[in-house]
């Protein structure tokens, strides 16, 4: 076989390992390296460098070096104008000192740093040009057997850095989507952190409406986050009922306030226009487009029973949204257990009685069965933080009372579970 084609064989031969390297390699700075000790292998090069532009900053970085100490970091600066020639060059490879065929380059650049180039016997400067956008510059010396660089080695040496250009261009890319796309999930967290501030300023503004229920729309969407997680709703879904129960009383603000602060029970008709506000707040939500839960048909439906014999439309069972049943139970548990104008705040035992008397006619099982489980958890500790003691005060719960009573109710519904499961 012809020493020629030997050459060109092998050349061939590391162009595709080159090609190889750069598509597979997650590890950018090794790819980096890789690449370049293939091409100055490929042509026995005594040394070269991979320097990256870095745009807008009219200097390099060092991304590889070899032949020269290992901590060489040179100070190139590319101006625009030399940015420019470079991606003019009708050259794709320039020589610092007269080495190639065509002779030297006499740009700006090569002019401004001949002394550092030639000091370090760099004789090829090769622009990285990518989708006319420069992405470096490899620096080369010369062959170890100091023959000269033929025009077949330009071509081989144009191919390679094309390469090594292409695989620094997409590490750009790469790293530029990565930024964006952080970018964009810091900003789509400030901003739901700004809709759930604004949901819980709103429902604070529902609550100074009710003087005496003040606090209550906080606590039915502290409920409901722990009904939904326990029930294992996805994150997002679990964010979406919290909002539900802050914003279920919303039709409350068409209320008059001298029947929400009526302090005695009301009568039939002050109890008619009450009932107005679950579809009140149905129409307040609905024009709105909320990113999680189907917040308006919460807050309709948050009253309907699972028997039929709720408001506004009657609803039974199946027909009634999850979400409602949720707010549904975190309404009616805060009721029970904080004081009204007409009426003492239940003790645990007839909270736990009255979700044994009315699961399955007014409240769904299954919701009931996973705040019981979400309670049962922090009482013994399963859980470390404190979210009933909080709402409800240290003095409410007893461990040594109320464990057994959940339990026990636990161990009635659980059944109930696991036949809705089976269906």
């Amino acid at each position: 076989m012809e020493p020629i084609t030997k050459k060109l064989i092998h050349s061939f031969g590391a162009l595709a390992d080159l090609g190889q390297e750069v598509a597979s390699s997650g590890d950018f700075n090794e790819m980096v390296r890789t690449s370049l000790h293939l091409l100055l292998g490929t042509l026995a090069i005594r040394r070269g460098l991979v320097v990256e532009y870095l745009s807008g900053e009219e200097r390099t970085n060092t991304l590889a070096v070899w032949g020269v100490e290992d901590n060489y970091q040179p100070e190139l600066i590319i101006t625009d104008t030399d940015r420019e020639a470079f991606l003019g060059s009708k050259q794709p490879v320039l020589s610092v000192n007269g080495v190639t065929p065509h002779g030297p380059d006499d740009s700006e650049f090569v002019q401004r740093h001949s002394a550092e180039l030639r000091n370090r016997q760099f004789e090829l400067l090769v622009p990285m040009i990518v989708h006319d956008s420069l992405a470096g510059l490899v620096l080369l010396g010369g062959k170890a057997s100091s023959e000269s660089f033929t025009p077949a080695d330009l071509e081989v040496v144009h191919a390679m850095v094309r390469h090594i250009g292409v695989g620094i261009h997409q590490h750009r890319l790469i790293v530029e989507v990565k930024n964006q796309a952080e970018q964009n999930r810091r900003l789509y967290e400030d901003l739901r952190a700004i809709y759930r501030d604004t949901v819980r300023a709103f429902a604070a503004a529902i609550d100074i409406k009710d003087k005496y229920t003040q606090g209550h729309s906080e606590r039915v969407g502290k409920y409901s986050e722990i009904i939904a997680r326990e029930m294992g709703f996805a994150e997002e879904e679990v964010e979406g009922m919290a909002i539900a129960g802050y914003l279920h009383d919303v039709g409350k603000l068409v209320v008059e306030r001298d029947i929400i602060n009526a302090p005695y029970r009301i009568d039939a008709k002050q109890s008619s226009e009450l009932n107005r506000h679950p579809a009140a707040g149905f129409e307040i939500l609905k024009p709105i487009h909320h990113p999680y839960a189907d917040i308006p048909l919460a807050a309709k439906y948050h009253h309907e029973r699972m028997d039929g014999r709720g408001y506004p439309d009657g609803l039974t069972d199946e027909q009634i949204p999850l979400g409602a049943k949720i707010v549904t139970l975190a309404d009616s548990f805060d009721a029970m257990t904080t004081d009204r104008p007409y009426k003492t705040r239940r003790s645990f035992e007839e909270v736990i009685l009255d979700f044994r008397r009315n699961t399955g006619s007014q409240f769904d099982s299954i919701v009931v069965l996973a705040l019981c489980r979400a309670m049962l958890k922090e009482l013994t500790g399963e859980t470390a933080e404190r979210r009933f003691v909080k709402m409800l005060g240290k003095n409410y719960l007893d461990p040594t009372r109320d464990i057994p009573l959940l339990r026990e109710l636990i161990g009635e519904l659980a059944p109930a579970q696991s036949a809705v499961a089976g269906r």
